[in-house]
């Protein structure tokens, strides 16, 4: 349980400084987030979803990627978009992080 308490004190922090941004061109301009970035390093966040570690992130499926995430912010064919679990920074379309969730 201590993990999905985690992940969704993350969301709402990260959807919360988000909306403090503002606009969608704040977002646009966020810096991208580093694997080196605590908050990635905890979320298991690669910018290439094909390098997660599948022994560590069982629930990691082939296909999932940021780009088909619920929580990223651009079109499916944006190369980086914002994403508000990482507080707004950018996200690569590629990627992946424990918190991904299906586009519905």
């Amino acid at each position: 349980m201590k993990s999905s308490r985690r992940t969704f004190l993350i969301t709402s922090l990260g959807a919360a400084s988000a909306l403090a941004l503002g606009s969608r061109q704040a977002l646009a301009d966020a810096p991208k987030v580093a694997e080196s970035d605590p908050t990635a390093q905890g979320l298991g966040y690669k910018l290439d979803a094909t390098t997660v570690d599948k022994a560590k992130y069982p629930k990691y499926a082939a296909g999932q990627e940021c780009s088909n995430c619920q929580f990223f912010q651009g079109k499916p064919t944006d190369a980086f978009a914002p994403c508000p679990i990482f507080g707004g920074k950018q996200v690569s379309g590629k990627g992946w992080c424990s918190a991904y969730s299906k586009k519905a």
